[in-house]
């Protein structure tokens, strides 16, 4: 979007305009932009209403209705909280009692706009210019709300009690962007978010969630956040922001208290927690239940049984394996893959958000040729494959099975090692 282009839009003519085109297709839009040039708008501007109407179209899927109020970048879209997400973040500042909130590298809004609809005062920060002016149309429905171009680190957190980070996790090598990693390479760095929450106290941040377990800090919560099974971020938590057992604002889940090992102890804090947002609106979430490691991350080893689940990556991420095999009443089937399995289980354990439950029908050696047999032999037709400790692509085995597209049966195949081999397993999702 050319800067005379977003200037004209951002006049009173040019959001009318924008906010009467009809829905955006692909089909439609050079029909739409001759029409336009016809009742002589300006190239520039009808090529901005156009990319935003495009841009619209596309946001519903993160902000819903909000949508058609907003403006938006390529760019600041791909990089947006979903407004599902950012409301859970918002809760959690509310819920510990902070009332004014800096939302630092706010973008085109989101979290903003999600703090500021659970009653915050809130203040968005952004370095780039053209962001920061979008932003502030987001924002304008909200009075307790407002965006000022600037960066992180020349911010006064004497204005509020308690900052939100987004860092950019994103740099320029040769042409390209590459995303960071290590948060120490991020802008702001999580050195910089770590001196803020020694001066606010209630402080939290978006972090990449393929985070290494090495840099988390210690007193505080990191939240590994999934959504319809995308793990798409890990949130550290300072001060009052970071759940303690029988202490401050936040609510724990009892896992926390009734556990293996006695459990965790009053005033310990949440170190790790995964948050599971499923389709069908049912959050859940897991908490450790021991403050021994091998309990949380290790289940017992055994055999494949009546049932196997596949938890979600948040789960898996935050290191609480053990605690999820637990909670289902399940074992691993093989050390280190993070496959559960039980003979028996709980309408609750088939049910849980935390894993993915199937029935399993049959267990086999690896072998594509007994495998593709077998199916055959099932009348099945239309095959979801699934991997774990397996180098094998899973569109070239489905290829390779040669499968009778007209058979009336579905199934899943579970490839992955269990008692020391290669098994093939055939389920059905419960």
């Amino acid at each position: 979007m050319s800067s005379s282009g977003l200037s004209q839009l951002l006049t009173p003519e040019g959001m009318v305009l924008l906010d009467s085109l009809p829905e955006y297709t692909e089909e439609g839009s050079l029909a739409l932009s001759q029409h336009l040039r016809g009742e002589g708008h300006s190239p520039e501007l009808i090529a901005a209403a156009l990319t935003q109407s495009r841009l619209r179209a596309k946001a519903r899927e993160k902000f819903g209705d909000f949508a058609g109020g907003m403006l938006f970048t390529s760019h600041g879209l791909e990089q947006a909280t979903r407004l599902e997400v950012a409301a859970h973040h918002a809760a959690r500042f509310r819920d510990a009692g902070t009332e004014r909130v800096a939302d630092l590298g706010c973008g085109l809004g989101g979290d903003t706009i999600a703090k500021a609809g659970l009653g915050l005062d809130v203040v968005g920060v952004e370095c780039d210019e053209e962001t920061a002016a979008l932003a502030t149309v987001n924002v304008q429905p909200f009075p307790n709300a407002r965006i000022e171009l600037g960066r992180a680190e020349e911010f006064d957190f004497s204005r509020v009690d308690a900052a939100w980070f987004d860092p950019a996790r994103r740099e320029s090598r040769r042409g390209r962007t590459a995303r960071v990693h290590d948060p120490e390479e991020a802008m702001p760095s999580l050195s910089f978010v770590r001196a803020t929450a020694e001066k606010v106290g209630a402080v939290g941040a978006k972090l990449a969630p393929a985070i290494d377990h090495e840099h988390l800090v210690e007193g505080t919560e990191t939240q590994w956040v999934s959504w319809h099974g995308q793990v798409l971020e890990a949130c550290m938590y300072f001060g009052s922001l970071a759940r303690r057992v029988g202490q401050g604002k936040l609510t724990v889940p009892s896992e926390a208290t009734v556990g293996p090992s006695g459990a965790l102890p009053e005033g310990a804090v949440i170190a790790r927690s995964a948050l599971v947002l499923t389709s069908d609106g049912r959050p859940a979430q897991l908490v450790p239940d021991s403050l021994d490691e091998a309990e949380l991350r290790n289940p017992p080893v055994g055999d494949i049984g009546t049932y196997l689940w596949e938890p979600d990556g948040a789960v898996i991420r935050a290191g609480l394996l053990g605690t999820l095999a637990r909670k289902l009443g399940a074992h691993t089937i093989e050390e280190s893959i993070a496959y559960l399995s039980s003979d028996v289980a709980s309408d609750a354990a088939l049910a849980s958000p935390l894993a993915r439950a199937f029935r399993v029908r049959e267990v086999m050696p690896f072998t594509v040729k007994k495998i593709a047999t077998r199916l055959r032999d099932l009348k099945v037709g239309t095959l979801e494959v699934k991997k774990r400790g397996m180098d094998i692509d899973p569109a070239r085995l489905r290829s390779d099975l040669k499968l009778e597209r007209r058979a009336p049966n579905a199934a899943t195949l579970i490839a992955t090692r269990a008692g020391g081999g290669r098994v093939a397993i055939i389920a059905e999702p419960c």
